[in-house]
């Protein structure tokens, strides 16, 4: 093959480019549909990549194809030092996918920065504390003031979509940017943060198809931003509690968004008009009620034995016959989304604002405004009439 055809690319960024990405040599082959003994001869320079196997390269590890031609590898943060420590996620053995979505939402977070900058306009800050020493009803009911949903709004959405919307909205406009990734396993994670602060950063799982369940995940990653602003958790890298002590972290956080979902008083007065003895709540029951507030059905399950209104052995027996019966529903089909509407789930809109903002000012060109959004140019009319539009209220999936 003539040499001409070899990319004359610096063998140290490819082995940086896989191993940064958690990708083994195995994986790649595949990809690229080569032996991994080739992959490793390139890694270590002893043979040469051709120029297509390089852009297919960049393209299945996500990079820009000029980093293989740099002189040495970029020097990056560990990503546990920019993410919440997960449960059952080893520090430094992230998943692939894992690992792209972080380096994305960081990437997307910077992009933000830089455009408040550029245009002037002050960074929102999203800065309420919460301390495990408190009550997580005080804290759900304090998180809740500071969004803004009133009950009253709340009770009068009418599907779960505009409900998953609506709390999204609120906790955006609060400082939070609220992305969604789509190759992540919901086994992996179905929710993750970025502690950093200005825009911190909430990742919610798009392979979620439940939207309640996607609201409750949202408002639990927020406990946890909460957390970190109250100087009680770090990035996962720092982190040194027992398994058992992060545990205690977990429940305090899904007890905080559960109060935030349902305040303490509402629940007492919803239950006023009926008459459920605390050891036999049924299935259908608790889903009536969780359907009223739009959280899901263990959620409220959770609430009933937390304040009070379900014994625990009626909570025990409730959870084991609401998993037999989510087992026995067929699969929830997703919704049609158009390359707009993916945009703006994926993104959120006060990011999405930003590019569009920033691109009608003339301080971003056309060719990054659809390399930050992921988005042909051709589709950007329609992303304007959604940016413009209202925040809640579709019910597609996305």
């Amino acid at each position: 093959m003539p040499a001409a055809d070899f990319a004359p690319v610096n063998h140290k960024l490819l082995e940086w480019a896989r191993t940064e990405g958690g990708w083994l040599p195995e994986q790649v082959a595949k990809s690229l549909h080569v032996k991994p003994e080739r992959v490793v001869a390139w890694e270590r320079g002893e043979r040469k990549p051709t120029i297509r196997q390089v852009e297919n390269l960049a393209r299945f590890l996500h990079r820009p194809l000029s980093i293989f031609f740099l002189p040495a590898p970029p020097e990056l943060p560990p990503l546990a030092s920019e993410y919440r420590r997960l449960p059952g996620i080893k520090v430094g053995a992230e998943s692939p996918q894992l690992r792209l979505a972080l380096r994305q939402m960081l990437n997307r977070r910077d992009y933000a920065l830089n455009l408040y900058e550029e245009l002037g306009e002050p960074t929102p800050v999203f800065d309420i504390e919460a301390h495990l020493s408190e009550l997580p009803a005080s804290v759900g009911a304090r998180l809740r003031a500071r969004l803004g949903v009133a009950i009253e709004d709340q009770l009068a959405w009418t599907n779960e979509w505009q409900a998953w919307r609506a709390w999204r909205a609120a906790v955006e406009l609060g400082g939070v940017l609220v992305f969604q990734c789509s190759k992540v396993s919901l086994e992996e994670a179905r929710g993750l943060s970025l502690l950093d602060t200005p825009l911190p950063v909430v990742g919610i799982n798009s392979k979620e198809r439940i939207p309640e369940a996607k609201t409750f995940t949202l408002l639990h990653e927020v406990a946890h931003l909460m957390l970190a602003n109250g100087k009680e958790e770090f990035p996962a890298l720092q982190e040194r509690r027992s398994g058992k002590q992060w545990t205690e972290v977990e429940r305090f956080a899904e007890s905080v968004a559960s109060h935030a979902l349902l305040p303490e008083d509402t629940l007492r007065e919803s239950l006023k008009a009926l008459s459920v003895n605390k050891g036999s709540w049924s299935i259908q029951e608790v889903r009536r009620l969780a359907r009223r507030f739009w959280i899901t059905p263990l959620a409220m399950a959770t609430r009933l034995r937390e304040s009070g209104f379900m014994s625990w052995k009626r909570y025990n027996e409730w959870r084991g016959e609401w998993g037999d019966h989510v087992a026995a529903l067929p699969a929830r089909a997703g919704g049609f989304a158009t390359p707009a509407e993916k945009a703006m789930n994926r993104h959120g809109r006060p990011f999405v604002q930003l590019v569009l903002e920033a691109m009608s000012g003339n301080r971003l060109s056309s060719v990054d405004a659809t390399r930050y959004l992921d988005l042909k140019f051709e589709h950007f009319d329609q992303l304007r009439t959604l940016v413009s539009g209202p925040s809640a209220g579709a019910t597609s999936n996305g």
